[in-house]
């Protein structure tokens, strides 16, 4: 008898900043600009601590819940503009493309899971070059709350018709592991996005790679083609 636990997974599901393309830092950079134009002194290491939560909720965390929110707006149109210069030129991370294809290849459905807006999916989507292998994305404007709420991780869910049991989540920051565990999906992390192992371990993912090459390396022993443990939380 199988029981639930002993599924192999059917689903991918991705983030994209940090875990596919090398972009936290440029979302740090662009934050910073735009907070520091509107008169907001906050420090860059606050910033990318917060990069993986959507616009809706990471002006509130680093401005705090009494700032004035009328001009959350303004922040995250500057912010975008600020991003969108890179568009043409976004670094994609050593082997992302490969491992997509290669998790496709061995039958799982490749979905994309991220906070970002849907024209910065559809621009990451460009640089990847791998929509052959992606089954379907969900973006920030697809929620009504994005990461660490676990709005994101269901919609992509549904996308691939896969239990929480039989899907799985790669992603970068501490965001992405809650976010997953909410919705009942196991979480594997990626060191591409600055956190630290120690930290983005403490946030429970069921391993932890160093990036989507090593990953890459060890797929045949990793949760993405064998049965995984439950997430923790």
């Amino acid at each position: 008898m199988t029981t639930s636990t002993d599924r192999r997974p059917r689903a991918a599901l991705f983030d994209l900043d940090g875990t596919l393309v090398d972009t936290n830092y440029l979302h740090a950079l662009t934050w910073w600009q735009a907070l520091h134009q509107n008169g907001h002194d906050v420090p860059m290491a606050r910033i990318h601590r917060a990069i993986g939560m959507g616009g809706d909720r990471i002006l509130e965390h680093l401005l705090g819940a009494e700032h004035d929110h009328r001009r959350d707006q303004r922040l995250r149109d500057a912010h975008h503009a600020l991003y969108a210069a890179w568009f043409d030129s976004l670094p994609v991370l050593d082997r992302a493309a490969d491992l997509l294809r290669a998790i496709a290849a061995r039958g799982l459905h490749v979905v994309l899971a991220s906070s970002a807006s849907s024209d910065e999916v559809r621009a990451i989507r460009s640089a990847l070059g791998a929509d052959d292998v992606i089954s379907g994305a969900t973006s920030a404007d697809d929620v009504d709350r994005s990461k660490p709420a676990p709005d994101l991780v269901h919609r992509a869910l549904a996308l691939t018709g896969a239990a929480p049991e039989e899907a799985v989540f790669v992603g970068d920051t501490v965001w992405d592991v809650e976010a997953a565990a909410r919705a009942g999906v196991p979480c594997v992390g990626l060191l591409t996005g600055g956190i630290s192992e120690a930290e983005l371990t403490a946030a429970g993912p069921v391993t932890v790679y160093r990036g989507p090459s090593e990953l890459l390396r060890a797929l045949d022993s990793s949760p993405l083609t064998r049965p995984a443990p439950q997430p923790r939380g």
